[in-house]
């Protein structure tokens, strides 16, 4: 097919094409013509609309999990980056939503997930909402494919080792390397952490720093001089049947 051609079909038609490719094929088509690439840049049309369905549960689109991100191009992204199921504690499994773990009620055990892609370069964001009791340790950050995700007893498993960096919402501390880095954040009298409330991961690849924030308030650089490495979104938790949700956001915007 020309460019000529292709810049001529109606929407109508190039509804129905599209419904039938997958997200590689999607991406191809964009760069055919300025027409379809001005298709495809509608984030809440019938193409994304049908992909999104197919993909998500019922769900999930219809609780306000994904509220932070509006629109089906948004929705259907955040569950490619989501909890991976494979890649989990043996007392973990990702629940029927694709964005939420549950943590069985396993004694003298620390159990962490990770998701399905991890970032090497570029800047990312992902919201984190603890959906149950915190328990003695409750831990989110980052780690490498090395990273333990089961150990016996109740610890800080995300940050327990060189291989992953994180914050205990239960008593403000940055975690790497088995050691304690410091508080977090650095106020006076900081708030524990309320479960239900959304906090903001942001990982700055370019940067090599991971931050926070909650409330939309930044909360300051936690860790500097993260490796060049594949990075994944992580948590690690002790408290049985707890549920930890999590969903990509996209590139942070800044101000």
């Amino acid at each position: 097919m020309t460019d000529g051609i292709a810049s001529q079909l109606p929407d109508t038609v190039l509804e129905v094409i599209f419904s039938f490719l997958d997200l590689h094929e999607l991406r191809n088509c964009a760069l055919v013509c300025s027409s379809w690439s001005r298709y495809l840049s509608d984030e809440n049309n019938d193409v994304w609309r049908l992909h999104c369905i197919r993909k998500l549960a019922e769900e999930a689109l219809k609780t306000d999990l994904l509220s932070s991100v509006p629109t089906y191009k948004s929705k259907l992204r955040a569950w490619y980056h989501a909890w991976n199921p494979n890649d989990c504690s043996r007392n973990i499994y990702v629940k029927a939503n694709g964005f939420t773990l549950h943590r069985n009620p396993v004694a003298q055990s620390t159990d962490g997930t990770r998701s399905k892609i991890g970032f090497r370069q570029g800047r990312h964001a992902w919201e984190v909402i603890w959906e149950g009791p915190l328990g003695t340790v409750a831990v989110i950050g980052i780690a490498t494919k090395d990273a333990l995700l089961q150990n016996q007893g109740y610890m800080a498993l995300l940050g327990h080792d060189s291989n992953s960096w994180g914050w205990n919402l239960v008593d403000n501390h940055l975690l790497h390397n088995g050691n304690a880095q410091g508080n977090y954040p650095l106020l006076n009298n900081a708030p524990k952490y309320q479960v239900g409330e959304r906090i903001r991961v942001i990982l700055d690849c370019d940067d090599n720093t991971l931050s926070f924030e909650k409330n939309y308030e930044f909360l300051g650089v936690a860790f500097r001089g993260l490796p060049d490495k594949k990075l994944y979104p992580s948590v690690s938790a002790v408290y049985g049947n707890t549920e930890v949700s999590m969903v990509y956001l996209g590139p942070p915007l800044d101000g």
